[in-house]
């Protein structure tokens, strides 16, 4: 007798057990290359382990919810009860390297000279780079703001530019993080002021690049056709994300740069 009930029921899938495997290997490998360079090969087969089940199980996904019509109200629900957790688990995660900062820059400690930043370490300017990557995700907070509503409005090619907009400015942000990177005055074994900066700043950029992904799938969705103005939760679950990424940026901004100058 067939259950008729809302909530879908996952076929045996052999992505949870794979993706642990090569999370654990891509953990110890990365200890191992601190240690020894030889490790670098196994490093690397481990990560692209990794992105392989993680493209494998997302794109199962897809297929449950687009053709299948497996993502039902109450599944969609649980969907973005998760993704909602997900995010406060990020704001977790991030408020560590806060409070990591503020803890250092408030009572800086003697091994620092009690300065903070440290004596020769000069800071980088804010208003300069900073300044501009801020525009620039704020910038892009309207525009994936834009493609929502776009898309909330059958407004289907409006939509379209906007996330086309939205993946370019990403990749903008990234490439100008990635020239202050290289272009800044102090590394990250430059005392507690160097660590936490590239700690902070580093997975803040890691978080835009994987952001700017997530958006550039939900447009290649898009142009297949597996959005509509009802059924778009991966699309809604990206703009979530991205908007988190611009939260973040702003503190790091006032907090890191700004605030110390």
């Amino acid at each position: 007798m067939t259950n008729f009930q809302p909530f879908h029921i996952v076929t045996i899938s052999p992505w949870p057990v794979t993706l642990s495997i090569s999370v654990f290997l891509c953990m110890i490998m990365s200890i191992k290359m601190l240690h020894s360079i030889s490790f670098k090969l196994m490093l690397l087969i481990s990560v692209i382990s990794m992105i392989m089940c993680c493209i494998q199980w997302w794109r199962d996904v897809i297929r449950e919810g687009t053709f299948q019509g497996t993502h039902t109200n109450k599944v969609c629900y649980g969907l973005r009860l998760g993704m909602i957790l997900f995010i406060l688990s990020e704001i977790m995660f991030f408020s560590a390297f806060f409070w990591t900062y503020f803890h250092s820059s408030l009572t800086p400690s003697s091994e620092i000279g009690m300065n903070w930043p440290p004596k020769g370490v000069d800071m980088i300017n804010p208003y300069h780079l900073p300044l501009l990557n801020t525009i620039i995700l704020l910038t892009s907070g309207m525009s994936i703001t834009w493609a929502h509503h776009s898309l909330l409005n059958k407004m289907y090619t409006s939509c379209n530019k906007a996330i086309f907009l939205t993946i370019m400015l990403g990749m903008y942000f990234s490439m100008l993080q990635y020239i202050e990177f290289k272009k800044a005055p102090f590394t990250m074994s430059d005392s507690v002021y160097g660590s936490t900066f590239y700690l902070a700043t580093g997975f803040h950029g890691i978080h835009v690049i994987i952001g700017t992904i997530f958006i550039f799938i939900s447009f290649l969705r898009l142009n297949n056709s597996q959005f509509s103005s009802e059924h778009h939760f991966g699309f809604e679950a990206a703009t979530w994300y991205w908007h988190f990424v611009d939260v973040i940026w702003l503190f790091l901004f006032i907090s890191i740069y700004w605030w110390n100058f």
